[in-house]
């Protein structure tokens, strides 16, 4: 928890410094397919071939969260990091244990009334938060571009533990990067992100940033993401969702300058009161 809180934390700014020179399907195409690699050689060198050896099931499984997580998910919020600030990225994530919430709900599950308010409140902090987008400071298109993938991370990480997933929790982690990053690569070349490309244009800084988030983003925090999803209570693990921001923002206004507004603050501050609501509510269930 501790690496999930404090790590994933700091890849919004690892992000926002990739994006300033490379382009967002193919460098988080790269991020992933590079770690699930290394993944899927550790856990070969460390457990042996058997351990990487599953079913079409469990590979299909692994696939489908994978695409949900890292296409659907954190590739929307890299694309949107091109003029959404990380801070600001970070803080409309936070909202994802609303949609864990709604879609309990809607599969029939009975969340208590602490958790609907806390739904409702991050909702209203998702409204508040778009305001600078609605105001033309930050384009609303980048806005909603991440609000659709805080849904479909919402989506993967329900579905996750309800499926028939690889026995090995880094296996799975791995299958997962390796079909996370096809689909973004096959989304880079849909979007012809390789029209023109010069890889010789791209700044070291992004380099390193990109092999931060190889190392401590995907091979160290999305390792220990997938492998909590099945190993803890979904209500503990969404337990990120109120850190990662404070650790996103600070890092924001320290390293790159970035702003913060009044309806950013606010919003921020509405949306972790009502994800702080929705996971106390749950753990004490």
């Amino acid at each position: 928890m501790a690496v999930v809180y404090l790590v994933w934390g700091s890849t919004y700014l690892g992000i926002r410094v990739v994006v300033e020179t490379m382009p967002p399907f193919l460098s988080a195409a790269a991020r992933f397919l590079v770690a699930g690699a290394l993944l899927a050689a550790l856990v070969r060198w460390r457990t042996g071939p058997a351990a990487l050896r599953v079913g079409r099931r469990e590979l299909g499984s692994a696939a489908l969260v994978g695409l949900l997580l890292l296409l659907g998910g954190n590739a929307m919020v890299v694309v949107a990091e091109r003029s959404v600030p990380s801070g600001l990225a970070a803080l409309l994530v936070a909202v994802v244990p609303a949609w864990v919430v709604l879609l309990r709900r809607v599969t029939g599950d009975r969340p208590g009334p602490g958790a609907l308010a806390g739904v409702l409140l991050g909702l209203a902090g998702l409204g508040v938060l778009t305001l600078p987008g609605l105001g033309g400071e930050i384009r609303i298109g980048a806005v909603l571009t991440v609000v659709a993938g805080t849904v479909m991370w919402a989506v993967g990480s329900f579905t996750s533990g309800r499926l028939p997933m690889p026995a090995n929790p880094f296996a799975a982690s791995a299958y997962e990067m390796l079909a996370g990053g096809l689909g973004c690569l096959v989304a880079g070349l849909v979007a012809g992100e390789w029209r023109g490309l010069d890889v010789s244009a791209w700044s070291a800084r992004s380099w390193t940033a990109l092999g931060y988030l190889v190392v401590f983003g995907s091979l160290v925090a999305f390792t220990a993401y997938a492998w909590l999803l099945q190993r803890a209570p979904l209500g503990l693990v969404a337990t990120y969702a109120y850190v990662n921001p404070v650790v996103a923002v600070a890092l924001g206004v320290l390293l790159l300058g970035e702003e913060l507004t009044g309806p950013v603050l606010l919003g921020g501050a509405i949306v972790l009161a009502g994800v702080c609501l929705i996971v106390s509510t749950e753990r004490g269930r």
